[in-house]
């Protein structure tokens, strides 16, 4: 929370009192009512509105007033945050007689809308309490919890504008509404099995079968059966199984075609972790798993727990959560055992949304499904989150995070509208303005029409919440993106102009920005590593030291440029990696017992490709060179089944080794590193597989740092950003660390290091022009 250091004076011969405008999130979270009765206990008279700018006090004249502005920010309800207060004289024909709560007003939009948060304890209690009208009813909430971002429409965030319209509040729910004192007061999604939503279970053909309570308990049963249940959640659904059986929880990849990526895991409550995961401090993984986004916390699974291996085959962490939503916790107090919690949609695609869609993609999936009838109006899959030695680190930011705002470093105040359109995949979007951003929810791959329609929807619903048109459209550099196209033909559209902004350039900024690095701060050293980006001159780039600030990006070194064999299928074949880079780098390679995993004819075929530059474009990939290793020790089959499950094999292997110095080193030679010395080095280390693996994370670590400090140096620079999907490999990120140690690094955390990230840092590449 944000103490108020100043206020800006005003007075005039006839003000009889002070106007207070409050910005940021106090809306829909009970700010107005924490005003109300703060304002009475300070014998204040004025009232209390809501307006598309945020919150509006009028007080009539006090000699209390400086004590009321003073605590005002410093005991606001949980989920508010006071960013700023202004204030004027205000002229009071008539003197208000005591203080009220009034109407929602209009008005330009500048508040922040209020992410869905975990169910608070007050309702769980209720929850679970006989006594309680709302006892077992899975759509409880209050101004402390509840849906929010998912169910809003447009501002002011009154009911009328969510997704609760259709459902006319009962007498006793009115009552709590209308009362300042009521933890409820204008809580929208407020409701009771009166007057609220509806739970049902329907079979495969449709037929509802159960209701109420009734649902859940038949729900209950389909899951100790083995089957899989279609849940309907707050942003989405769910798929859920038993995380205690294997034969449950490969029957849900082999229907969902999903045969290896791991699977997020929902325990009950917290006294199942010591029995699912191994971490040394519980404390602040219990702080994460309660706090109101409630996300997937990724966390070293435990080798004796009762969780299953066929939840994440090969992989030594395990993504777990506790209930969300009242209907979780129902479900869960109900199973008393850990549940697989994974994305009700079809391989590839968003998950579904409404419940014809849920029957139409899931059918073949889902043997029941556990429906209501409140409508989702913004999907927002689960936050993945992992714990590390930093601190936390976001991998996928979305329901319970967006779209809470970034406020712009110093330096770029003021800003006239920019929309940042992401990359490809893992796609979010940006819209930055005046001093703040807000970047979308994770939207997934844009090769998907349904996500595509989703983000053009997001789009042009942020533009009308927060009243913003853009001025400025930002896109990748990379001409084949679907993004860079959409942001062309969108410039065109709207008469706009559009700027590119290279991919690592980008990451590196938005490292910077989560940073608060000034706009003048300086030039830093950033290492950017992932698997492929649009980089100056029309290069591939994917392993890059570069010199950058938020306006320029100068190459000073990295990887050597490999061919990428096939062109995008080298990202789904990890042996073409691997046979490029020992053709380039290794002479008589094909004797090598590492060279078994190049299949034949088609490796034959593919090299005299590779050697007549045949759909082989030339990149510095660090995530294809990740693939190349991976195959060499044949940990992954030919195909893979999900993005990055090469390079996650090899680092789940190189855990298992003694963190020793291997005799295996990147060299430098000249502005790159030496990839013909290590690979020479790398062969001739007969050691274990997974001594091999850590050589190879420890040798890239060194070289990129030996080349970062090399450049620090060159330039006078102390400071080292770090970014690109690469960097969410733990152990390559810890290397890196104690490598560059006496420089300030700079790591991601609240953004994701990936091309989740990319949209703020493009944003802000062009407020900086």
């Amino acid at each position: 929370m944000m103490p108020i250091s100043t206020y800006e004076q005003e007075t005039t011969t006839n003000s009889n009192g002070l106007c207070l405008r409050v910005k940021g999130k106090v809306q829909g979270v009970g700010f107005r009512p924490y005003v109300w009765l703060l304002a009475r206990q300070f014998e204040l008279r004025g009232d209390v509105s809501n307006d598309g700018a945020g919150v509006i006090i009028r007080l009539w004249q006090s000699a209390r007033v400086a004590e009321f502005l003073r605590v005002l920010p410093l005991q606001c309800p949980p989920l508010a945050r006071v960013d700023s207060v202004s204030q004027q004289p205000l002229h009071w024909p008539q003197e208000p007689l005591d203080f009220t709560i009034a109407s929602s007003g209009v008005g330009q939009p500048d508040t922040h809308i209020v992410a869905d948060a975990a169910t608070c304890e007050a309702c769980l209690a209720e929850l679970n309490s006989p006594q309680n009208r709302r006892y077992r009813y899975p759509f409880i909430n209050c101004t402390h919890c509840g849906p929010r971002f998912t169910i809003i429409r447009q501002i002011p965030y009154d009911r009328p504008n969510t997704s609760m319209q259709p459902f006319p509040l009962c007498a006793a729910c009115q009552a709590e509404y209308d009362d300042p004192a009521d933890r409820r007061f204008h809580a929208q999604p407020n409701a009771c099995p009166v007057c609220g939503p509806q739970l049902w279970l329907s079979d495969a053909s449709g037929n509802i079968v159960a209701s109420a309570d009734e649902a859940l308990q038949q729900a209950t049963q389909v899951l100790m059966a083995g089957e899989i249940l279609a849940i309907k959640g707050i942003g989405g659904f769910h798929l859920a199984c038993d995380a205690t059986n294997p034969a449950a929880v490969q029957r849900l990849r082999l229907r969902k075609r999903r045969p290896a990526k791991p699977l997020a895991v929902m325990i009950p409550d917290a006294g199942w972790l010591a029995a699912c995961v191994q971490v040394v401090d519980f404390v602040p993984l219990l702080e994460l798993l309660r706090s109101p986004a409630a996300p997937v916390i990724l966390v070293p699974t435990h080798p004796d727990g009762p969780l299953c291996r066929e939840i994440a085959p090969g992989l030594r962490e395990v993504g777990v959560m506790l209930p969300a939503n009242p209907l979780q916790h129902l479900l869960l107090q109900q199973i008393a055992r850990p549940l697989v919690m994974t994305s009700g949609n079809v391989s590839g695609k968003p998950p579904a949304l409404t419940n014809s869609q849920a029957f139409d993609e899931l059918s073949g999936i889902a043997d029941a499904w556990l429906l209501h009838d409140r409508e989702i109006v913004q999907r927002a899959d689960d936050t993945v989150l992992r714990l590390n030695e930093q601190g936390t680190e976001m991998l996928r930011r979305a329901r319970g995070y967006v779209p809470d705002a970034l406020a712009l470093p110093p330096g770029f105040a003021v800003q006239a509208p920019i929309l940042a359109l992401g990359a490809d995949t893992k796609n979010t979007f940006c819209l930055l303005w005046d001093d703040r951003a807000v970047v979308s929810q994770h939207l997934g791959s844009l090769a998907d029409e349904a996500t595509r329609q989703q983000q053009q929807q997001l789009i042009a619903l942020f533009g009308e919440i927060y009243g913003v048109v853009p001025q400025t459209i930002v896109i990748d550099a990379h001409p084949g993106y679907l993004s860079h196209q959409q942001g062309k033909a969108l410039a065109e559209r709207l008469a706009i102009p559009y700027v590119t902004a290279f991919h690592h350039h980008a990451h590196l900024v938005s490292c910077l920005a989560e940073h608060a690095w000034p706009r003048d701060g300086g030039k830093v050293i950033g290492l950017a590593l992932d698997g492929l980006g649009y980089g100056i001159d029309g290069q591939l780039w994917g392993g890059e030291c570069l010199l950058v600030d938020y306006q320029h990006c100068e190459y000073v070194g990295g990887l050597p440029a490999v061919a990428l064999p096939g062109g995008d299928l080298a990202a789904h074949q990890p042996w073409r990696n691997l046979l490029a880079h020992l053709l380039r780098f290794v002479p008589g390679w094909l004797a090598l017992p590492e060279a078994a995993g190049i299949p034949q004819p088609q490796g034959s075929v593919l090299a005299r490709a590779i050697e007549r530059q045949i759909n082989a474009p030339q990149t510095s990939s660090t995530g294809r060179l990740f693939d190349a290793v991976a195959a060499a020790l044949q940990i992954v089959p030919q195909q893979i089944s999900w993005e990055g499950e090469a390079a996650c094999l090899l680092e789940a292997l190189a855990q298992q080794s003694p963190h020793h110095r291997p005799p295996v080193s990147l060299p430098l030679c000249g502005q790159q590193l030496d990839l013909a010395t290590f690979w020479q080095q790398w062969l001739s280390y007969r050691a274990t597989p997974a001594q091999r693996a850590y050589a190879f994370h420890w040798a890239l670590a060194q070289g990129f740092a030996a080349l970062a400090r090399r450049a620090a140096q060159h330039y006078g620079i102390h400071t080292i950003a770090l970014s690109g999907g690469v960097l969410h490999n733990v152990l390559l990120r810890r290397l890196l660390v104690q490598q560059l140690t006496g420089l300030q690094i700079l790591l991601p955390s609240q953004w994701p290091a990936g091309d989740g990230g990319l949209a703020l840092g493009q944003a802000l590449i062009a407020a900086a022009r």
